[in-house]
């Protein structure tokens, strides 16, 4: 399951695991034009764990979702 939200200056997607248990914490994704960040509540450390990427990481994780094993590099939008 998962909620999409659109504030002022980012989308907000929050991904809620249904899984089987043990059930992780919720993820926060947030999207703004220059950086799109992960974020993930530790119950270990008491504190949230947040991962950068920019629009360029983005786009290359998405592709390799699909991809097999291998090395590739994207070709720049014209």
């Amino acid at each position: 399951m998962f909620t999409i939200e659109h504030e002022f200056d980012a989308s907000v997607i929050t991904l809620i695991d249904e899984g089987k248990a043990p059930l992780r914490e919720d993820v926060t994704v947030q999207a703004f034009a220059s950086v799109i960040t992960f974020e993930q509540w530790d119950p270990r450390t008491n504190s949230v764990c947040k991962i950068s990427l920019s629009p360029e990481q983005l786009h290359d994780l998405t592709a390799a979702l699909n991809l097999p094993e291998g090395i590739y590099r994207t070709a720049p939008k014209r």
